[in-house]
């Protein structure tokens, strides 16, 4: 595979990011009805992107994935996370968890916290997120997660998993993060 940069997403890459927003959304066949029914939830805002809060996964110049935060007192909330249908499973989301993560930590945030689509919710399991409420959301009730400051070392910050079973490490490259095939992980 090669390699992805996590980078700060720019207003250029609105039209890019708005299409991942959209095909990733309807990708979940539980959620298609509702969103095709509201369309106004499909139109992604850039009111992140222009406040320096998103951050994109670029493979080869393409878009494949982001994610945004939300930052307020001890909690960093991670508000969207989308990967490009065909780019998920192969560990561009959790290298986007990755990189909130360790923006929170830089910030000294004590936790990062999530409303998880429920068909998310194994992936920020995996990812050392627990459950300690539900919340309702537009369409219906989610788990909401957090992630404690004491944890993340313990979530793999710098690892990502591979479905074949091997690892590969972020390096931090220039404003961004970069996959390598080194085995050094990110302090």
């Amino acid at each position: 595979m090669t390699g992805v940069l996590i980078r700060d997403a720019a207003a250029d890459d609105m039209t890019a990011l708005s299409g991942v927003y959209r095909r990733s959304s309807l990708s979940n066949e539980g959620d298609r009805p509702n969103l095709l029914a509201h369309p106004e939830t499909l139109e992604f805002s850039d009111l992140a992107v222009r406040e320096g809060r998103t951050r994109a996964a670029d493979a080869e110049g393409e878009i494949v994935g982001f994610a945004s935060w939300l930052g307020a007192g001890s909690a960093f909330e991670i508000e969207d996370l989308f990967v490009e249908p065909g780019w998920m499973r192969r560990g561009i989301g959790r290298a986007l968890v990755q990189d909130m993560i360790a923006i929170a930590r830089g910030r000294g945030i004590e936790r990062v916290e999530v409303t998880a689509n429920p068909h998310a919710l194994a992936f920020y399991e995996k990812a050392g997120f627990v459950v300690y409420r539900e919340v309702m959301t537009r369409f219906r009730t989610a788990p909401r997660m957090r992630l404690d400051n004491t944890a993340l070392g313990a979530a793999g910050i710098g690892q990502i998993a591979r479905p074949w079973g091997g690892r590969i490490s972020v390096g931090q490259s220039g404003r961004g993060w970069r996959e390598s095939g080194c085995g050094a992980s990110v302090a």
